[in-house]
């Protein structure tokens, strides 16, 4: 596995904290909640029956089963294996069949390119060099495939309700879950897809309510957002 981009105390991290990622209303309460509508977003905008698609930084496979549920042929990618033996189980109790790799997405083999649709969310943040995170999704992806990131906006906002907010406050993420200096403006992730190649075809703020529990995508990027590109 390429171990060039891969920060050892973030991996060490959702280790830590992996026999608690399918609990919905645990230390990933908030992923549970806003999955739903990212996946939704994703499967609004692009063709996903019978897609070999990649989840990159699947983690215990949140999304990974949403994608196999709406048909596609999904192969997950993670730095961490106690995440990856976690939704292994998750996926085999479900009756899903989703290959799980112990792999970066730089390390992913050239064989098991190219790919129909790539997922990379909420993951960008949590790597040294995110933009080479985005150059070897662009690489994966067939000419014509669609691309989905989502992170957090480097912004006061974003720091008031996904740092203060949401880990001291609310204690909804644990402690020292996020690094605002890794955030990064849409600006910034436009640009670093722009130069691998990839066309920018959509943009959508992510917004959720953690009293309520509710999510909802508007205009508005300040916080979370999804972004998609096509190649």
């Amino acid at each position: 596995m390429a171990q060039d981009n891969i920060d050892p105390q973030e991996v060490a991290k959702f280790e830590a904290m992996a026999h608690r990622w399918w609990d919905p209303e645990g230390d990933f309460r908030p992923l549970h909640d806003l999955n739903p509508l990212r996946c939704q977003w994703i499967a609004d905008r692009a063709p996903l029956a019978g897609a070999r698609l990649l989840d990159v930084g699947c983690g215990g496979g949140l999304v990974s089963e949403a994608m196999a549920r709406y048909g596609a042929e999904v192969t997950g990618v993670d730095a961490a294996e106690g995440p990856l033996t976690v939704a292994r189980l998750h996926a085999l109790d479900g009756g899903l069949e989703i290959r799980y790799l112990h792999s970066t997405v730089e390390g992913l083999g050239e064989e098991e390119a190219p790919f129909d649709v790539i997922t990379c969310l909420e993951m960008l943040e949590h790597v040294p060099d995110p933009g080479a995170v985005v150059a070897a999704c662009a690489e994966r992806l067939k000419p014509g495939g669609h691309l989905f990131l989502s992170t957090l906006n480097r912004s006061l906002k974003s720091w008031l309700f996904g740092v203060v907010g949401a880990e001291y406050v609310l204690n909804l993420l644990p402690r020292g879950t996020h690094e605002y200096e890794k955030f990064l403006r849409p600006s910034e992730l436009a640009g670093l897809s722009r130069k691998a190649g990839l066309r920018l075809e959509g943009i959508a703020g992510l917004h959720y309510d953690p009293i309520r529990r509710k999510a909802w995508l508007n205009a508005r990027a300040d916080v979370n957002y999804l972004m998609h590109f096509t190649r």
